[in-house]
């Protein structure tokens, strides 16, 4: 890697990151970790803007492969410019490639098709690839781990697990007409066969009077996911989930609000509480 590339890595992710509603808790931790997770954001965003680009299947195809490729070259210690922002990231704090690969594989799901009402596992394999391994990768960023441990040790696995389930179907639940858009709609087939919704296309789903009926699962998972998470990071040390804890907060603000604002038409844009944010960022911030 040529000092150059050292020295630009950090601010091209930084420049990347701050458009992120995890930029604050991101931006608390110690620099080397704060950069770390500049890093880890600014690959997920890259490769997510793939999965979501309008452009030929085929042709995405290629692009997240490419991907694969740069990070089999990483991996083996020949650094090429596309993933140089990676390696003192990857070296310094032991990611693992395995939690890369399957982000990748989360995006190739919505390459592969328009995801359309998946049940419940298929939705669960999907949310563990495109959040719960962004977690794994976290974890490890945050301090919660050994930087030389291979393996992560149960309570950052379950709060990875868990807590990036919680983001994801908060994210689900806000998204759903910009998903709709694309042609998509994560929404659980089980939750629109309970509730009566028969035709599943994402439009007529978000038009449907018993859509907040199939939202409720949705949400009531996500709550018990953000429960489970409070749960492990009581166990963890503080210092090492002041940022996972800014997150959380953030996001359950946004889960509060839209079960506030309902699911009929017109929905109006949810966004996370600043004044929840900032409660949670002077309560943990500085332990």
């Amino acid at each position: 890697m040529t000092m150059e590339t050292t020295q630009l890595a950090p601010l091209q992710t930084q420049t990347v990151a701050v458009k992120s509603s995890f930029y604050l808790a991101m931006r608390i931790l110690e620099p080397a970790r704060r950069d770390a997770m500049y890093a880890i954001y600014a690959f997920c965003r890259a490769v997510d803007d793939i999965a979501d680009d309008e452009g030929e299947r085929a042709a995405r195809r290629v692009a997240l492969d490419d991907w694969r490729r740069d990070l089999d070259e990483l991996y083996a210690g020949r650094i090429r410019p596309k993933t140089a922002f990676l390696a003192e990231p990857v070296r310094r704090f032991g990611l693992d490639r395995e939690d890369f690969e399957a982000i990748i594989d989360g995006m190739m799901m919505d390459v592969e098709e328009d995801i359309c009402a998946p049940g419940w596992e298929k939705l669960e394999l999907y949310c563990d690839r495109v959040a719960s391994a962004v977690g794994r990768l976290s974890v490890r960023a945050f301090g919660l781990v050994d930087d030389d441990s291979p393996e992560l040790s149960t309570a950052p696995k379950l709060l990875a697990y868990h807590l990036g389930r919680a983001l994801q179907l908060t994210n689900i639940l806000r998204d759903l007409d910009e998903d709709a858009a694309r042609g998509r709609l994560y929404l659980p087939l089980e939750a629109l066969e309970e509730a009566g919704v028969s035709n599943h296309a994402p439009h007529a789903v978000l038009s449907n009077p018993a859509l907040d009926a199939v939202c409720a699962p949705v949400m009531q998972r996500a709550r018990e996911h953000f429960e489970q998470s409070d749960l492990v990071m009581t166990g963890l040390p503080k210092s090492g989930v002041k940022a996972p804890y800014l997150m959380a907060a953030g996001y359950r603000s946004i889960l509060d609000r839209l079960a506030t604002r309902g699911f009929s038409p017109p929905r109006a844009p949810v966004r996370m509480s600043r004044a929840k944010l900032v409660g949670a960022l002077l309560k943990h911030a500085f332990l």
